[in-house]
C-alpha cells in the first residue's frame, strides 16, 4: 500500500465513525456493528428498531456535516478488556461486547470523538474537520458476521475523498456504472435471465445471449487448438471417492453439492481437474508425450451464500475455459510463459487492460512447503521474464498450489477477477500420476491449472459493462438490422437479409409498420452496429443505405461492397 492509499483508508475509516455517530444521534436505540474502510469508500452495520430508506441518507449526511464542523478530536483510549466489556454493556452495545469476547488480548483500544465511543484499533485522522468531500451512497442488508442464522443488520455505504473534484468524478463513474449494469442491460438487450423459481445463481441464456457466448466459445476453441490443446468433455457428477483423493472434500467441502445414487455418495463437480486427471491416467505415458494439454469449456457448480449472488458475476453454476497441462518439471517454465503470452493476447483482443497478483500459500494447504516454494518461485520468475509488474497476495493461493491471478480493468477503471494460472505438485502425487522418464524410471509430472477468461459468466458480465452493451461487430449478437421504409420495400429487404445470412452475418429484419425514425431508434437502443435502410432508390438500384450506430449515415452502397467491409471489420476484431 502506498502512503496515499494508507491516508485514504484512514480518512474513510474515520468517516465511518462519524456516520455511526450521526446515526446514533438520529436514531436512539441503535446498536452498532462494524464500520471498516473498503475499496472506494466505507460502510457501517447497524441494528435499528426501524427500517432505513434512501430518504434517510440526506438527513444522516446533514448530521455528519454538523459533527464535522465541530472538529471533534479522535482520541485513542487504552483499557483492560474487562472494563471495555463493562462500558459497552452499560451502553447496550451487545455486538461490541461480542467482538470484545473474541479478542484474545487483555488490553484493547477505543476511540472517542465528541461523545461518541467505538471499539477500534485505529489509526484515525486528527479531528473530524479534516473530512471535506463525502457522500452516502446506499443501504443494504447484511447478516452479522456474514452468517445467515445471525441477525440481519442494516448497512449504509458511503464514500469520501480528499477533494470535491475527486468525489464528483467518482459519483459520475457510479452513475455511468449504473447505466452499464450488466443485469439491467441483460434484460434490455434480451441476453439472459435468472429465475428464482428454478433456483438462485443459475443463468438462462436467451437466444442473443447464447450467440454472444457462442462467439466467445468458438474463439476460445480455435485459439486453444492453435496452441496444442486437445479438447475433452467430462461428466458433471462423480463418486465422492474421487474428491476424497483430490482433497476437495477436506479443503473445499462447504462449497460442494452432494447427492446419493444407488446408495453411494456422489458430488456435483466443483472443478474439472480430477476428471482431466483420470483421462491422463488411463494409459502409460512417456517423457516424449509431454506436455499434454487438455482443454474443456467445463461447467462446474459451487455453493455460494444467497447474499453474495450477483447477476453473472457471482453464480452457483458457471463454465470455465479450463485447461490442465501435464508436463515435466524442466518444461514448466516454458509452459507458464506460453500461458502468460496467451492471456496477454486474449485481453488485447477483448479490449481489457489488466493487473497481476501472485497468490501464495494459504494457512490450510496440501502438499509440502518445499514444493510450494518451488512452484511460487517459477511463477514469480515467469512474470519477471515477461516484464509484468505484479503484487504479492499473501495466503490467497488455492489449497493445492500458488497461482497468478489476473484482474481485468474496464473502461471505468474497475477490476474484475479473470484469468488464473496455478502450479500444482500436489494432485499428481495424490492421484499417483507417472510418466516413464528418459532413464526408463517412473517420474511424477507437474500439473498446471489454467483459465484464460476464468468464468465465462463473470467474463460476459464484465464484457457487457465494459462496452455498455454496445459490443464490437464481431461479438454483437445482431450485427445488422435491415429496415424497409414502407411495406412495398419488404420483399427486397428480406432478400437483402437472406443474402447476408447466407454469407454468415447475424441479421434481423424490422418489418413493422412503424416510421423509419422509430425503427432506427429501436435498433440504436438494441445497440445494433449497423442498420440498412431500404427505400425506392435502394430497391431500384439494388443498393443499401448504411447507417452506423455511432457514426450515423454512411451513404448508399452496393450490397457486395457493404459485405466486404463487414467481413474486414469482423476479421480484424476491431
Amino acid at each position: 500500500m502506498t502512503k496515499k492509499e494508507i491516508d485514504l483508508e484512514v480518512l474513510r475509516h474515520s468517516t465511518s465513525h462519524v456516520m455511526a455517530h450521526a446515526v446514533q444521534e438520529l436514531f436512539p436505540g441503535v446498536k452498532l456493528g462494524i464500520g471498516p474502510a473498503i475499496e472506494n469508500g466505507f460502510y457501517y452495520d447497524f441494528d435499528l428498531p426501524e427500517q432505513l430508506t434512501p430518504e434517510d441518507l440526506p438527513k444522516i449526511e446533514e448530521k455528519m456535516r454538523e459533527i464535522i464542523k465541530k472538529e471533534h478530536k479522535f482520541e485513542r483510549v487504552e483499557m483492560d478488556k474487562k472494563k471495555a466489556i463493562e462500558l459497552f454493556e452499560e451502553r447496550g452495545e451487545k455486538y461490541k461486547v461480542e467482538l470484545l469476547h473474541e479478542i484474545e488480548d487483555q488490553k484493547v483500544s477505543l476511540y472517542k470523538s465528541g461523545n461518541f465511543v467505538d471499539l477500534c484499533r485505529g489509526p484515525h485522522i486528527e479531528h473530524t474537520g479534516h473530512i471535506k468531500a463525502l457522500k452516502l451512497l446506499s443501504i443494504a442488508g447484511a447478516y452479522w458476521h456474514g452468517i445467515e442464522t445471525n441477525p440481519m443488520m442494516q448497512r449504509i455505504y458511503g464514500t469520501v475523498f480528499p477533494s470535491q473534484k475527486e468525489l464528483d468524478e467518482y459519483v459520475k463513474n457510479i452513475e455511468e456504472a449504473k447505466k452499464r449494469d450488466h443485469r439491467r442491460l441483460g434484460k434490455e438487450l434480451d441476453l439472459f435471465s435468472i429465475h428464482e423459481e428454478a433456483g438462485s445463481g443459475f443463468v438462462y441464456y436467451h437466444p442473443k445471449g447464447a450467440v454472444l457466448r457462442g462467439v466467445i466459445e468458438d474463439f476460445l476453441k480455435q485459439e486453444n487448438a492453435k496452441r496444442g490443446y486437445e479438447s475433452v468433455v467430462i461428466p458433471h457428477i462423480a463418486k465422492i471417492d474421487l474428491w476424497n483423493t483430490s482433497g476437495h472434500t477436506n479443503y473445499y467441502r462447504e462449497n460442494m453439492y452432494f447427492m446419493k445414487i444407488d446408495e453411494q455418495d456422489y458430488v456435483v463437480k466443483p472443478m474439472n481437474c480430477p476428471g482431466h486427471i483420470l483421462i491422463f491416467k488411463r494409459k502409460t505415458r512417456s517423457y516424449r508425450d509431454l506436455p499434454i494439454r487438455y482443454f474443456e469449456l467445463g461447467t462446474v457448480y459451487r455453493y455460494e451464500k444467497s447474499g453474495v449472488l450477483h447477476g453473472l458475476l457471482r453464480v452457483r453454476g458457471f463454465t470455465q475455459d479450463d485447461a490442465h497441462i501435464f508436463c515435466r518439471e524442466d518444461q514448466l517454465e516454458e509452459e507458464i510463459l506460453q500461458i502468460i503470452d496467451f492471456i496477454t493476447y486474449v485481453m488485447k483482443v477483448f479490449g481489457f487492460e489488466f493487473k497481476v497478483n501472485l497468490s501464495t500459500r494459504p494457512e490450510k494447504f496440501a502438499g509440502t512447503p518445499e514444493n510450494w516454494e518451488r512452484a511460487t518461485a517459477i511463477l514469480e520468475k515467469s512474470l519477471m521474464d515477461r516484464g509484468l509488474p505484479f503484487e504479492v497476495d499473501p495466503g490467497a493461493g488455492v489449497f493445492y498450489g500458488p497461482k497468478i491471478d489476473i484482474k481485468l480493468k474496464d473502461c471505468l477503471g474497475r477490476e474484475w477477477q479473470g484469468p488464473t494460472v496455478q502450479v500444482d505438485f500436489n494432485l499428481p502425487q495424490r492421484f499417483d500420476l507417472t510418466y516413464v522418464g528418459e532413464d526408463g524410471k517412473e517420474k511424477t509430472p507437474v500439473m498446471v491449472h489454467r483459465a484464460i477468461l476464468g468464468s465465462l459468466e463473470r467474463f460476459i458480465g464484465a464484457l457487457i459493462e465494459n462496452y455498455g452493451g454496445a459490443f464490437p461487430l464481431w461479438l454483437s449478437p445482431t450485427q445488422v438490422v435491415v429496415m424497409p421504409i414502407a411495406d412495398r420495400h419488404g420483399p427486397y429487404a428480406q432478400q437483402v437479409a437472406e443474402e447476408l445470412r447466407q454469407n454468415g452475418f447475424r441479421v434481423e429484419t424490422d418489418l413493422r409498420r412503424e416510421k423509419i425514425g422509430a425503427k432506427i431508434r429501436d435498433a440504436q437502443m438494441q445497440k445494433a452496429p449497423y442498420m440498412l435502410i431500404i427505400g425506392d432508390k435502394e430497391e431500384q438500384g439494388k443498393l443499401v443505405a448504411v447507417r452506423h450506430r455511432t457514426k450515423g449515415d454512411l451513404g448508399t452502397k452496393a450490397l457486395a461492397e457493404f459485405q466486404a467491409e463487414l467481413r474486414k471489420e469482423i476479421d480484424s476484431r476491431a
